[in-house]
């Protein structure tokens, strides 16, 4: 079922943000079981096993939406096909072959990576995650290259809700074995999460496509690679660059906590004063800058398939429209979270994490005004990838990563900046990133925004921040409540809306276009 790119948009927000809500939920209830020895344990290998999960699908997610973006304009199933058995043929044979060197070398590499050895048992209970999760982040990106994000959704929330379900369960029933055994229990539910996501698409695919589906599955494999080396290459044409562009996201991420905790050792602080100063940053601070990002990054997902086909079909004004609407609704989405968190940031890290760390908002406080050239990014990379430029996002992501890094241990290291020199540092690489991937964009083709519409939500966000400071000033001088908090965010967001209807930058039109309830809320709107 094809939907439009705002409708798509829309359905996979809703799923991101019900999915980020699961997400802390399930952190809590794990935290609460395990405690911090075991939440030790669970961070010591779940990031290695979210970066084997990236090297296992090869970007091949972004390259089969795009390949089937293209397809599906050309009205060519037999491609489309092709494309899947050869994607899914990588990612399968990659992940097997990750998982024989787990298997197989286990000892050798949990002793190498990790400082605690109980967390060989947690890695080896994480295993069976990389082919199920591989398989499916491939099948989601052969919809959303159909433009049906409802696969990807429902298969999203069904992983979420499985893992709640279990994690209770099985964290509690290996818990007298030990906390290790406890924590391979919680990662265990990861597993059964990510395989009720896997048989929820696998029906959806069966059951929009029964012919197709028993084609792909009696197809030889030797036969299928052998008439399809031609489609192999622009598969890895577009998955290349964008496995390299995560890898180096990844590498630039395990050397920060490397570089920050030694520049501040350097400057004076002791070697504990620096962990925790790293990790009020890291761990506290950016996780709340970075939270409402699965916005615009379903927007991003949306918009590759778009992109693709409105190019493939050589129509400049429908990809023109489709980049400049996907960039309207960023700075209409992220404008407001820019300025809440710019403003309510010490009060919401007060609320959050005690007023002993009253510190990370300040830190907070520094990192938001440039969260809106973050929200931005993924859009942006999204619309060239979608344009056949992937190797320029990883150009434009290497020389954001290596000036970020490099900042970032400079200013770190100087007496007069501390921990906020990581803050600096990060506010480069976010603005370099994002204005490299504009710059290209326009250079390529000659992409340009309406001024004057992205003026007046800067106004909306002015005249937001302006009531939003003296709330702050004033309401929060005494207290910082939830309720006080959840108050003043609400008219604060409310203020923004008016405006933006009052100067139609929101219309009917648009209002419309949200899927279920959009036709009830359009009649209270103007027409733009």
């Amino acid at each position: 079922m094809r939907q439009s790119f705002f409708f798509g948009t829309v359905i996979l927000i809703i799923a991101g943000g019900i999915t980020k809500v699961f997400g802390f939920a399930h952190r809590i209830v794990l935290s609460r079981i395990i405690g911090a020895e075991g939440m030790g344990l669970y961070q010591m290998v779940v990031p290695l096993l979210y970066f084997l999960i990236t090297v296992t699908t090869f970007g091949l997610p972004v390259a089969i939406a795009k390949q089937v973006a293209e397809t599906e304009a050309a009205n060519n199933p037999r491609l489309t096909r092709r494309y899947l058995l050869l994607a899914l043929s990588v990612a399968g044979g990659i992940s097997l072959f990750i998982c024989t060197l787990l298997l197989l070398f286990s000892h050798r590499i949990a002793g190498a990576l990790f400082a605690d050895p109980r967390a060989h048992i947690v890695m080896l209970a994480a295993i069976p995650v990389i082919p199920i999760s591989s398989i499916s982040l491939v099948l989601r990106g052969y919809f959303q290259g159909k433009q049906n994000m409802i696969p990807t959704a429902v298969s999203q929330l069904l992983e979420q809700v499985a893992r709640m379900a279990l994690v209770v369960v099985m964290t509690v029933s290996f818990l007298p074995a030990g906390v290790e055994y406890a924590t391979a229990g919680a990662v265990g539910s990861i597993i059964f999460g990510e395989a009720a996501g896997l048989l929820y698409i696998l029906w959806q695919y069966r059951k929009g496509s029964k012919k197709a589906a028993t084609q792909l599955l009696e197809t030889s494999f030797r036969k299928a690679i052998s008439a399809s080396r031609a489609n192999l290459a622009q598969l890895i044409h577009v998955a290349l660059p964008v496995t390299l562009s995560r890898i180096i996201g990844s590498i630039a991420y395990v050397l920060e906590p490397m570089l920050v905790p030694f520049a501040l050792v350097i400057t004076g602080y002791t070697t504990a004063a620096a962990t925790g100063l790293y990790g009020q940053f890291a761990g506290m601070a950016v996780p709340l800058l970075l939270f409402p990002t699965f916005l615009t990054y379903s927007l991003s997902v949306s918009l590759v398939p778009a992109v693709a086909e409105a190019a493939y079909q050589k129509n400049a004004p429908l990809v023109h429209r489709r980049i400049y609407q996907a960039m309207r609704i960023t700075l209409v989405i992220g404008a407001p979270c820019t300025v809440l968190l710019t403003i309510f940031a010490e009060p919401l890290c007060v609320l959050l994490y005690g007023s002993e760390y009253r510190e990370v908002g300040v830190l907070l406080k520094e990192l938001a005004p440039f969260s809106v050239f973050l929200f931005f990014q993924a859009p942006l990379a999204a619309a060239l990838q979608g344009l056949d430029y992937a190797q320029v996002v990883f150009r434009n992501t290497l020389i954001s990563a290596i000036v970020k890094t490099g900042a970032m241990f400079v200013f770190t290291a100087q007496p007069a900046f501390g921990i906020h020199g990581a803050v600096i540092a990060t506010n480069i690489g976010i603005t370099l990133g994002t204005l490299l991937h504009f710059a290209s964009l326009t250079k390529k083709i000659g992409f340009t925004i309406d001024v004057w519409e992205f003026g007046k939500i800067g106004i909306a966000m002015l005249a937001m921040g302006y009531l939003g400071t003296y709330m702050a000033e004033h309401w929060f001088l005494h207290s910082s409540t939830g309720k006080l908090l959840l108050a003043s965010t609400c008219i604060s967001t409310l203020l923004y809306l008016v405006l933006l209807v009052a100067m139609r930058v929101l219309g009917k039109q648009d209002v419309r276009r949200i899927p279920w309830i959009g036709e009830q809320l359009a009649m209270f709107f103007p027409r733009r």
